[in-house]
């Protein structure tokens, strides 16, 4: 199993103004994302160190050119402090091992109930999400401890120049499944560059 990772992060939610705002002032707290297509599996989702990238994630949802499940008014950032705890970490290799064993596992059982594997189609990430919901329950049925969060890097967009490993929107992600790991809220600076809608009529 990987390391605990007692440390904590400074990450990042896209979401809406009204959201945001319940957040900070302490009256509503983040919930869990069940999409089929989340490619960490359930949990809620941040950017880590990216405010940028959250801020660019919500203006697309609230025109409707990401897959979003909820609706965003008025674009908006909140930044959290995040214990990653036992965290699967997957830029180290205990925790690439766990998850491509819990793939050939999957893939064992699919075939033995005559059933299709998931696949993933674009942003529409169903074989990985799959895959990591069977980490957990194999986990659970091993009497092992859960995971509290998984963070992983993320390609996304096109390379930065001819050749490159390096894409304009690459990322890293976490997603948190133990949300009393979230320490804390607050609203990012500099607020006019993370949260240029937060005075606007919606």
């Amino acid at each position: 199993m990987p390391y605990d990772q007692p440390f904590e992060v400074t990450a990042f939610h896209s979401c809406d103004r009204e959201l945001g705002m319940r957040l900070l002032n302490g009256s509503d707290e983040l919930r869990p994302s069940h999409n089929p297509w989340d490619w960490l599996g359930p949990g809620i989702y941040f950017w880590e160190q990216n405010p940028s990238r959250a801020l660019t994630y919500a203006e697309e949802a609230a025109r409707q050119q990401q897959k979003f499940s909820g609706r965003i008014r008025t674009p908006f950032v909140i930044g959290a402090i995040i214990e990653l705890g036992n965290c699967l970490n997957l830029v180290e290799p205990d925790s690439i091992g766990i998850v491509r064993e819990a793939h050939t596992k999957l893939l064992a059982t699919m075939h033995n109930g005559d059933e299709k594997m998931p696949v993933n189609k674009g942003a529409n990430r169903q074989l990985d999400c799959a895959v990591l919901k069977y980490v957990h329950e194999s986990a659970r049925l091993a009497g092992l401890p859960n995971f509290d969060s998984i963070r992983s890097p993320f390609h996304e967009g096109a390379p930065i120049y001819e050749g490159a490993n390096f894409t304009d929107r690459l990322h890293v992600e976490i997603c948190v499944r133990n949300p009393a790991k979230i320490k804390g809220y607050f609203l990012p600076r500099p607020v006019e560059r993370f949260n240029p809608y937060l005075d606007k009529a919606s």
